[in-house]
């Protein structure tokens, strides 16, 4: 298998560049989306746990490593009191072991950690991701995949500050920069480290810019 490059991916201000590349394509690119999506086989996929507060789910597909993490969380958030620093560590942890970790996903529409970026990014970083990161993924529908893909087995991640963001029309002045180290079960050239930017959505924590450099 050929080594996949390592990816930069950024969101929040890209995606006013996305949108009006979307117009200058026209209606072109999604008709050719949807006639894909009609000759990709779909597989239904349940959620096997929940956090109904905070609108998280656990799918049946997730890794072990992911699982393990989902009900440190689930402690994390069900404390009378929640330490909102130990929250936005643990979702830096599961959107990055999440995003990366492609053995587990089943097509390359299956995009992981879309649950803990900023809500109104989504649908952009979902449409961005598949274009880079997920686009050689290979369908598993029925279980036959012999592609070679990532396994993360441990993320580590690191508070460096608190800075003002801005996104849109809003500004959070108390928005969290985080490092974040990934170890995989076999190195096959995939992005190791880098830094996330999230910032307030009301009781929640999201993410809302990645780079794949770290800050000293």
């Amino acid at each position: 298998m050929a080594k996949k490059r390592k990816r930069k991916i950024k969101f929040g201000r890209i995606f006013i560049l996305l949108i009006l590349l979307g117009v200058i394509a026209g209606g072109g690119y999604y008709a050719y989306q949807k006639m894909n999506v009609k000759k990709t086989p779909t597989k239904e996929i349940k959620n096997i746990s929940s956090i109904d507060k905070y609108g998280y789910t656990l799918k049946e597909t997730s890794s072990p490593y992911f699982k393990k993490l989902f009900k440190e969380l689930e402690k994390i958030l069900n404390k009378d009191e929640v330490n909102e620093e130990e929250y936005m560590l643990q979702v830096s942890k599961m959107f990055v072991a999440d995003f990366f970790n492609l053995d587990n996903k089943v097509n390359k529409s299956d995009v992981g950690g879309k649950q803990f970026v900023y809500e109104k990014y989504r649908d952009d970083f979902s449409k961005y991701a598949i274009d880079t990161m997920y686009k050689s993924v290979e369908s598993n529908v029925y279980g036959n995949r012999k592609q070679d893909l990532p396994i993360v087995t441990n993320v580590e991640v690191e508070k460096v500050k608190t800075e003002s963001f801005k996104y849109g029309d809003s500004t959070d002045e108390g928005a969290y920069v985080v490092n974040f180290e990934i170890t995989y079960k076999s190195d096959m050239d995939y992005q190791t480290s880098g830094t996330l930017v999230l910032i307030h959505n009301d009781k929640k924590i999201e993410v809302a810019s990645m780079n794949d450099k770290s800050l000293s």
